[in-house]
């Protein structure tokens, strides 16, 4: 029993010690940037992780706060723009093929409208749910979302989550700075919360939406006898 605490304390001294390596390193801001990009159209890449635990370990003083969060903000940029021009070149070939009376034609043309009230807010509130990034980017693709907008509309997203991801990391090393596999479980933990109540949010106005009466069609005229 005792040997096996031993064993798991000198892991985890060894996996400490790479990753202060490695996070004193210069390359780790190229890391970063290829992860957040690679994130953004194929989600299984943990950026938000990745960009988290920079933020830990900058707290110690390496790698520096400042160019961690411009690396991960630009690298979900590049992401993003990525698979706005996939959904755009193979998105909208597809859309094109489905059946104009059909329900997955309702259900595009419905996206297509929300996308063009509340494009901003959509891509916004989308960069903070795992996944969900890469399907709203997709679709404002496929639906032809004009491109400056998206670029707009998205520095901003990839700029808040950049600053989010980073200081979510930093206050966690802040708080267990003699400790910062403590601090990186802090700072995940806290940016799984946020992202459960940006979840519990969409499912509770999805819901309220859904509860609510259709407006009644005004009646025909009865025709005089």
């Amino acid at each position: 029993m005792a040997t096996a605490v031993v064993r798991t304390s000198i892991g985890i001294m060894d996996l400490l010690d790479l990753l202060h390596h490695t996070m004193s390193s210069p390359w780790v801001y190229l890391a970063i940037f290829a992860i957040a990009v690679l994130d953004g159209f194929f989600p299984v890449v943990p950026s938000e992780t990745a960009v988290i635990t920079a933020g830990v370990f900058a707290a110690s003083g390496a790698p520096y706060l400042p160019a961690v969060i411009l690396v991960a903000a630009g690298g979900a940029l590049v992401g993003d723009h990525v698979s706005y021009a996939i959904g755009r070149s193979g998105g909208t070939r597809l859309l094109d093929r489905l059946p104009p009376h059909g329900r997955r034609r309702a259900a595009v043309e419905r996206a297509r409208r929300g996308v063009a009230d509340r494009g901003g807010l959509i891509l916004t509130v989308a960069r903070y749910v795992p996944g969900g990034r890469t399907a709203v980017t997709l679709t404002m693709g496929a639906v032809q979302y004009p491109r400056r907008r998206f670029l707009a509309f998205d520095a901003l997203a990839a700029g808040s989550w950049g600053l989010y991801s980073a200081l979510v990391g930093y206050l966690g090393g802040l708080a267990f700075e003699q400790d910062p596999l403590r601090g990186l479980l802090l700072g995940l933990g806290l940016a799984l919360t946020v992202t459960v109540v940006v979840e519990v949010v969409r499912w509770l106005r999805n819901r309220r939406r859904s509860g609510r009466p259709t407006p009644a069609e005004p009646a025909s005229p009865t025709p005089a006898r």
